[in-house]
């Protein structure tokens, strides 16, 4: 039953942890600590985060974190080897992303960095190499922006909350559906006190295992 009240969600959370499954790039206490207390990444680990969100569209979480530790490890050792990386990973465009912001890491982080306000943040993050708008929100969120990533399971449940069919695209974000899902946000925000990125993986996370069935 999905009722969006405080003990329906903490059940939630209660049961992903013991799954054992408390996870994105980072662990679920991760999460959190980063968005009550943002720290500021190196360009290193900005390009990290970057290649994480780029190998994670269309792929599993336990797949795209197994992917990029691999890459990672690609990076860290020889650099934007784009023959070594593309062996490992056969997907030209995502493989070519990562090569380019890897290669100008120091430049991108300094100038996200240099940005204050959150939405021109997002933007900014948007227009990297295969990112987009939607992955925006997620990169932006673990990087500690307390924001949300609208992806088709979060833009189901935001329709489910407001009890309405919408018209749900994870290509082009809908304006009632980031409106619904907002609405939806700011209520559990309200329930539990917890930041709405953290609201966001949890929920994210239990529609992915099957604990939401929508």
């Amino acid at each position: 039953m999905v009722d969006f009240s405080k003990d329906w969600f903490e059940n939630l959370e209660k049961q992903i942890r013991k799954m054992g499954v408390d996870s994105d790039a980072q662990s679920f206490d991760e999460i959190k600590n980063n968005l009550a207390n943002p720290k500021k990444f190196s360009p290193t680990e900005f390009a990290d985060m970057c290649a994480y969100v780029i190998l994670a569209g269309g792929f599993s979480q336990k797949t795209a974190k197994k992917i990029h530790e691999k890459i990672v490890n690609v990076l860290h050792k020889n650099g934007a080897d784009y023959d070594t990386l593309i062996s490992l990973f056969h997907n030209k465009n995502k493989i070519n992303a990562i090569c380019k912001i890897w290669n100008d890491k120091d430049a991108l982080c300094r100038e996200y960095y240099g940005i204050d306000d959150l939405d021109d943040k997002i933007n900014y993050l948007s227009k990297l190499p295969h990112i987009g708008k939607i992955t925006a929100n997620h990169l932006a969120r673990n990087l500690g922006e307390n924001v949300v990533k609208y992806d088709i399971w979060i833009q189901r449940l935001g329709a489910t909350f407001v009890n309405k069919k919408l018209d749900i695209n994870n290509g082009k974000l809908n304006p009632e559906i980031k409106n619904a899902c907002d609405k939806m946000f700011e209520h559990l925000r309200a329930e539990t006190n917890l930041p709405i990125g953290y609201i966001d993986v949890v929920l994210w996370k239990s529609c992915q295992i099957g604990l939401i069935k929508l």
